[in-house]
């Protein structure tokens, strides 16, 4: 039979907790750490209409999205024991990293406040625009670094620090960064340390560039001029750092479906009185799968002994109240009432002479009355007398058998114990005390013997003249 489906509603719940900050691709800079979870709850009802019965469905889907941001650090990436740069690219300036215009790298007291080790120095008095666009360029010190390997595509923010001594104070430094990744610029910054103009002396500096999305490269470029030609802008021990956004998401679902079956026209009392049974006598379970498994429960049997059921006749005995004596003057005096009622229905013959001188008045034999009705009391009391009052044993042998159940009066234990009040009501408890052992006899001889069946042709015969004359009969 034909069934319609329809949508009965559809229900939406989203809830959000330990809520951070949105990090997308577009979106510029560190993320704050931290744990979103989100919930869709769907919940979708169908009904599905079979004729005899209806089954409602509802489908409720949970799904939980968990997205966790935590900032990662690469370390100092001109640092080289942490992979990224070769010792002659290293941010300890031991090394001229190569670039535009005149540079040196001295050593001792000459490098000032920056220790006695190996700093650079810019030497170049120009004023040009450098690789990376910047102005009041004379000389630079460059280099790029692959970050590739940080998988970076949902952006941070590159910082670094600088130590500088400018001892001419109409020098100029400045420092600059570009990060590019999928062939694009993300970023590009230059912070100019010390201005031509300002006597900044001995000075450490430090910056931060945020970026979004993917980052594989970082561009560094430390450049200046030297005004007077003298002592030129001198820095040493640089660091660059790159922190980046990781974003993990996990999606769980959860889908239950509740199916709720309304049956139609279900009035017929047998179908009702199975399933009922079936529930009464059967532990019902329901796996994870959905399948129905029905285990039959074992009723307890009783253990059913000459003994114990002698116990319950003597219990039965003790709870039967004696019959009050009110009932049997009841029954007596009924008795004599009906006696009376027969007496006194019994007609009385007169006769009377047609002879007009003599007159005889009636003789009532009142003997013979009193003699009836002595006979009939008499009688009553054989009758009375012959109804055999049932001893209380009886009473509660009648009692224990009446208890069984219907349903489970054949039961093997109920019919044990059924045979064994009859047999304490007889006084036959020697009953189960022996038993023959019947012995099973060999057969065999009998079953290997047919008996002929003398009439078996004739019936063959007839048979096959009868199905011919069907046969014939078609023609």
């Amino acid at each position: 039979m034909p069934y319609s489906l329809r949508l009965c509603l559809l229900l939406l719940l989203v809830s959000l907790s330990s809520k951070a900050d949105t990090c997308l691709p577009d979106v510029e800079g560190l993320c704050t750490p931290g744990v979103t979870i989100e919930e869709q709850v769907t919940v979708e009802k169908t009904e599905e209409d079979k004729g005899t019965e209806i089954i409602f469905t509802t489908t409720t889907t949970k799904t939980t999205t968990t997205t966790t941001v935590t900032n990662e650090d690469s370390g100092d990436i001109l640092d080289g024991d942490n992979g990224y740069v070769a010792t002659g690219k290293e941010g300890d300036m031991d090394y001229d990293w190569g670039g535009e215009g005149p540079a040196s790298m001295p050593s001792g007291t000459y490098c000032g406040d920056l220790g006695t080790d190996t700093c650079a120095e810019i030497t170049g008095s120009g004023d040009n625009k450098s690789r990376m666009l910047v102005d009041g360029m004379g000389s630079t010190f460059y280099q790029e670094v692959d970050v590739s390997d940080l998988s970076i595509d949902n952006g941070g923010q590159v910082t670094y620090s600088i130590k500088v001594d400018k001892q001419d104070a109409q020098d100029r430094i400045y420092m600059h960064v570009t990060g590019t990744g999928g062939g694009s610029t993300v970023f590009a910054g230059t912070d100019i340390l010390s201005e031509s103009g300002i006597a900044s002396g001995y000075q450490s500096y430090s910056g931060s560039f945020d970026f979004s999305g993917v980052l594989s490269k970082v561009t560094i470029e430390i450049g200046g001029r030297d005004i007077n030609l003298a002592v030129g802008p001198m820095f040493d021990d640089v660091s660059v750092n790159v922190f980046y956004n990781v974003i993990s998401t996990i999606i769980e679902q959860q889908i239950t479906t509740v199916e709720e079956i309304v049956y139609l026209n279900l009035t017929d009392p047998t179908q009702i009185d199975l399933i009922e049974e079936i529930i009464e006598f059967n532990d019902i379970k329901i796996d994870d799968n959905g399948e129905v498994e029905f285990t039959p429960i074992e009723p307890v049997q009783q253990e059913v002994s000459y003994e114990t059921v002698e116990a319950e006749i003597d219990i039965k005995i003790d709870d039967i109240k004696p019959e009050p004596e009110m009932e049997m003057a009841s029954l007596e005096a009924e008795m004599e009432l009906e006696m009376e009622m027969e007496v006194a229905d019994e007609p009385v013959e007169e006769s009377t002479e047609p002879d007009s001188q003599t007159t005889e008045e009636p003789v009532v034999e009142t003997e013979d009355n009193t003699q009836q009705e002595e006979v009939q009391q008499e009688e009553a009391e054989e009758s009375k007398e012959s109804v055999k009052e049932p001893s209380a044993k009886e009473k509660a042998a009648t009692k224990i058998v009446k208890e069984i159940d219907d349903e489970a009066r054949y039961d093997e234990s109920n019919q044990l114990k059924t045979l064994i009040v009859m047999q304490i009501l007889g006084n036959t408890k020697s009953f189960f005390d022996t038993q023959a052992t019947i012995q099973d006899k060999n057969v065999d001889e009998y079953l290997s013997k047919s008996i002929e069946d003398q009439y078996g042709l004739l019936f063959q015969l007839a048979q096959d003249v009868t199905m011919e004359d069907m046969i014939n009969a078609q023609y």
